[in-house]
């Protein structure tokens, strides 16, 4: 097979600066510099007048990014009065002393709390009824364009905080730790991670993860002793196998340290004594093609979910490293029809997290008896999670109920009675908002191929449905189910007459794991078409006005909107792309792009023929035609380390050029943030209520 060959050939006739070919009026759409790039794989030449926007911090790139930013505001400034609104009205909604469910950790309980007119949040230590602030994010981002907590890890023995935070969005963060007694920060720093820290048992010790500096794979683990510097650190274990990455843990039995190797489709796992940090990490089960497996450590042995020969996972048991999956005893039997999500090993019980039928529910075995409970909501759709529960000798757990018209509740549940208590509520600061005055429901589309699609619909009630213009979310890849849960913010879509809808299509696990498997590689466009279909059904059914329907998704779900948006144009009123992947082929070709080759195992590797050509056919930048396209909203961050700023730039540029209507076609790139848009709630919120703007604008709602 034939290596991708980049030929660079700049014509005289596209010499201009990218500054000089901009409008001098703001309110004009910009225009982009053209230089061809010759892109060839397989003996088949692609074209791409745009390649040159990779150029990270050339003069050229930047003075595009500015008149695409300049543009984008000139559009925005005469919706500044709406955004007011919305932030208005989001400001009056949410509680801005808004405080987290209290939760323990060793031993200790913490509680996350805001406070009205900072940014970020506070943990606060709660003991003997007294409160104190433990850690304030506020001090720790002053002056800072952008700032993200990624961890923050007390040493067992609480004397000590190791905390990991990002100052630029690049998701490259750096590690230090505090005395908690005299509030100081010690000399140690460790730059460059993956935000991860695991405490060995010593207080002393503690395991990081570094990225490769080029592709930014986690792929190694240090080990690094307070007092010393970075430099002396050990690296305890690399991973060379380009697929895949790793990460650290540990058991909640806290006794062992856990270095994962996984890629999308193979996993492995290494334990390290945490009693005994310098010992060599020892192998739980080799790697074999295809075999997922995650491990539960209890003091009887080891629990562990595998999908060895068990498609939605299975739970099986051994008193010791086994030697294969098959000398274990099973413990939960494979069913075709139930996905096992997730395992919490308590000494007396079992807590099993589990989705059936496209519904979250909790299943508990009492290892004296045998006897299995189940937690589960009688409704069309929720969500449904454990809490924080670290306490391996617990009788009670935490588990998180939430809905699309509900607010997030924390229960305590009593595992000998089987009794549940409201422990924890989130609260509105609006008291007039009531749950009851919203429906929800589960509806299911029909695919192509003939398969039921579920989506989530929320709405207020009174609402003429077949008139009222609906909002459809999606994502629909890794595997990543999208979970229906509470938006204080998206009150303000649903009282102004929207429908709000969820297609859970697939390249989710909503349906289990064949449903993602029908989303992947040579499928991938089932994850396309099931969305369209979602988006027809909504119309012809009534559900909302055929005319009036917006799509928005971000990352792989911006891949979503591209190719929708190719697919489809005719349907949407509006398309919402953040943070898009939307040029596939020219990114899955190169390897020296951050994660590329970890991704081969969700879309394939173009290298292969077959591939190559079934991801041009649904690649969105490869595919803009001359044809009239949806209103446009697309956002990124030039600092993202997941989807680089580039794609969405060169996807705007190429609309620009083809389409062949003049709707709104709005790019938006924050300088200062990465991945996950800019960091504080405020930043949050204006980046809501920009996209609510736009979508209400769209329908002449100026109010």
């Amino acid at each position: 097979m034939k290596k991708l060959i980049f030929m660079s050939i700049s014509l005289v006739t596209f010499s201009l600066s990218a500054q000089q070919n901009q409008p001098k009026n703001m309110s004009e759409e910009p225009k982009a510099l053209k230089k061809q790039t010759v892109l060839m794989n397989h003996d088949h030449k692609r074209v791409d007048d745009y390649f040159w926007m990779n150029e990270r911090d050339s003069k050229e790139v930047l003075d595009q990014l500015n008149a695409e930013n300049a543009y984008s505001k000139s559009y925005f400034s005469s919706l500044e009065n709406l955004q007011q609104t919305l932030l208005d009205e989001f400001n009056n909604r949410i509680d801005p002393n808004e405080v987290s469910s209290p939760f323990i950790m060793n031993g200790r309980t913490y509680q996350i709390r805001n406070f009205e007119a900072l940014d970020y949040s506070k943990i606060m230590l709660i003991e003997n009824g007294n409160e104190t602030v433990f850690f304030d994010e506020n001090e720790r981002s002053k002056n800072k364009s952008f700032y993200e907590l990624a961890d923050w890890s007390p040493s067992p023995n609480n004397e000590l905080l190791a905390i990991s935070e990002d100052f630029v969005g690049r998701r490259k963060y750096a590690i230090t730790i505090r005395n908690n007694g005299t509030q100081k920060f010690l000399k140690d720093k460790i730059s460059d991670t993956d935000g991860s820290i695991v405490w060995a048992n010593d207080n002393q010790t503690l395991f990081y993860v570094k990225k490769d500096p080029q592709t930014l794979r986690e792929f190694q683990v240090f080990r690094h002793v307070l007092g010393t510097d970075e430099k002396k650190d050990v690296l305890v274990y690399q991973e060379n196998d380009e697929k895949y990455s790793v990460y650290i843990s540990k058991t909640i039995t806290d006794q062992y340290i856990l270095i994962h190797s996984q890629s999308s489709t193979t996993s492995e796992i290494k334990l390290i004594n945490a009693d005994k940090p310098t010992e060599a990490p020892v192998v739980f089960l080799p790697r074999t093609n295809d075999h997922l497996y995650e491990v539960f450590h209890h003091e009887k042995g080891f629990y562990i979910i595998t999908n060895e020969q068990a498609k939605n996972r299975k739970i099986v048991f051994s008193p010791t490293i086994p030697s294969s999956i098959s000398s274990c005893s099973i413990v939960l039997e494979h069913n075709p029809t139930m996905l096992i999500e997730g395992l919490l090993t308590l000494k007396n019980n079992l807590v099993i997290e589990i989705r059936h039928e496209g519904l979250l529910k909790i299943n508990t075995i009492n290892l004296s008896s045998n006897k299995t409970e189940q937690i589960h909501f009688d409704e069309e759709t929720y969500y449904l999670g454990l809490g924080n529960n670290d306490d391996y000798t617990a009788e009670k757990i935490f588990f998180i109920y939430n809905s699309l018209t509900t607010p997030s509740t924390v229960y305590n549940y009593d595992l000998n009675t089987h009794t549940r208590q409201v422990f924890f509520r989130k609260e509105l600061k609006d008291k007039t908002f009531d749950p009851a005055n919203y429906t929800s429901m589960r509806i299911w589309a029909t695919a192509n191929d003939g398969s039921k699609i579920p989506v989530s619909i929320v709405f207020k009630k009174g609402t003429v449905l077949s008139e009222a213009p609906c909002l459809l979310y999606g994502y629909g890849s890794y595997g990543y189910t999208l979970p229906d849960v509470f938006s204080a913010t998206r009150l303000s879509l649903l009282d102004r007459g929207f429908v709000y809808a969820t297609a859970h299509i697939r390249g989710s696990k909503y349906m289990g794991e064949e449903w993602y498997e029908d989303g992947k590689f040579l499928k991938k466009k089932n994850t396309f078409t099931d969305f369209i279909n979602a988006a027809e059904y909504l119309g012809m059914q009534g559900y909302c006005s055929k005319d009036k329907i917006y799509a928005q998704g971000g990352s792989a779900g911006g891949l979503l909107m591209g190719a929708i948006a190719n697919m489809a144009p005719y349907l949407w009123k509006g398309v919402i792309a953040q943070v898009p992947f939307v040029d596939v082929v020219t990114t899955m070709s190169d390897e020296t792009i951050p994660l590329t080759v970890g991704e081969y195992e969700e879309w394939g590797n173009p290298t292969n023929k077959e591939y190559y050509y079934y991801m041009l056919n649904y690649s969105p930048y490869d595919n803009v035609k001359a044809m009239d396209y949806p209103a446009l909203l697309v956002t990124t961050g030039y600092h993202d380390s997941q989807v680089q700023y580039w794609e969405p730039m060169k996807w705007v540029a190429k609309l620009r050029e083809m389409r062949t209507n003049k709707n709104p076609l709005i790019f938006d790139c924050n300088m200062d943030a990465g991945h996950g848009g800019g960091s504080g709630r405020s930043n949050e919120r204006k980046e809501v209520a920009q996209v609510y703007s736009f979508i209400l604008n769209l329908e002449g709602i100026s109010k």
